[in-house]
């Protein structure tokens, strides 16, 4: 993992205001988000797993399961980040049919491997982008 200074780290936006501004750039809202936090991930590469910027941020007020109410999120410090991953299907897979449709993939073998230096660059030219459209949107 690989941390990177931003002017939107602090920032407080409305949640519809930086999801329009991201979804256009690449980014999508991690599948992990819950009540109080959650991540807006762009994919840089998939060399031997993945590698993204990912984009943290915790819930102010309202909540994503009403974005529409206008849900704030205040932006934590932006990363660099690497899964790495088996190739293949995952052979241990104990569970039924229904189940194994779901969970055939590998498990990753290194959840923060070292990020590649040739993409450090890609990374930090998304970011100056992420930076210059959510500026004019921050509330504080």
């Amino acid at each position: 993992m690989i941390s990177l200074s931003s002017s939107i780290t602090g920032g407080v936006y409305t949640f519809n205001d930086v999801e329009q501004e991201l979804k256009p750039i690449g980014f999508k809202l991690s599948d992990n988000w819950d009540y109080e936090h959650g991540y807006f991930d762009y994919k840089i590469a998939d060399e031997v797993g993945y590698q993204f910027l990912r984009l943290p941020f915790v819930i102010k007020s309202g909540s994503l399961d009403a974005p529409a109410d206008y849900a704030t999120i205040e932006m934590k410090e932006p990363f660099l980040l690497s899964h790495k991953y088996n190739p293949g299907l995952d052979d241990n897979v104990r569970e039924g049919n229904i189940r194994a449709i779901f969970d055939q993939f590998q498990e990753p073998v290194d959840k923060d491997a070292t990020f590649p230096e040739k993409y450090i660059s890609t990374g930090r030219e998304v970011l100056a982008q992420v930076e210059q459209v959510l500026m004019p949107k921050r509330s504080e």
